[in-house]
């Protein structure tokens, strides 16, 4: 197989499990609004989480299965779960509440690369058994193909969730209910994956 069909099957295989992040990530960018170093962020924790998502699938294609045994991956709804109760939290306390200065009425939170990275690779957890099968099969040379592919649609990925989330009418929504619309996001996504994965008996 040459390295254009595996260029277009990586191409395919990104979108098919990632366009789902384009809301998480426009929540991002929305939280983040205003805010000096908010893209950077965004991009440095998105490469972060599906950077870790990439070596896990490689090294277990390669035959470390014991370094992610499958059973773990639905507990990795933790993560967003967590940190939507810990955002609904902070918005019911009013923690997160900007307008007591005046930077915050045009600004809006900063967002840590961090928590982004941590809801990307929970996010794609499930991704890791996509990509095993793939990257069995297509040894040493696909598995570099499809990772350069893969790392370099990342940066795709983040301008597209920047493009829908500064949209004015979107940007509006996002503006007025993002403090209700980021934890309730994180909440269900966290959920659905303990769920689907069936952690604790679910």
């Amino acid at each position: 197989m040459d390295v254009a069909t595996w260029t277009l099957q990586a191409l395919g295989l990104f979108v098919v499990t990632n366009i789902d992040d384009i809301i998480v990530l426009s929540l991002f960018y929305a939280r983040g609004a205003g805010r000096r170093g908010t893209t950077a962020a965004i991009l440095a924790g998105q490469y972060l989480g599906f950077g870790a998502i990439l070596a896990a699938a490689v090294l277990v294609a390669l035959g470390a299965r014991s370094f992610l045994p499958e059973a773990a991956i639905p507990y990795f709804g933790l993560i967003p779960l967590a940190l939507g109760l810990l955002a609904a939290w902070r918005a019911w306390r009013g923690d997160d509440d900007d307008d007591d200065d005046d930077e915050g009425k045009v600004a809006g939170k900063s967002v840590s690369a961090l928590t982004v990275a941590a809801v990307t690779f929970a996010n794609g957890g499930d991704n890791i058994g996509v990509y095993v099968p793939v990257f069995a099969t297509v040894g040493t040379a696909g598995i570099v193909a499809y990772s350069a592919v893969f790392l370099a649609l990342v940066a795709v990925l983040v301008a597209a969730a920047r493009f829908v989330a500064t949209r004015k009418p979107i940007a509006e929504v996002l503006e007025r209910w993002e403090h209700v619309l980021f934890p309730l996001v994180l909440i269900g996504l966290g959920i659905v994956i303990l769920v689907e994965g069936g952690a604790f008996g679910l």
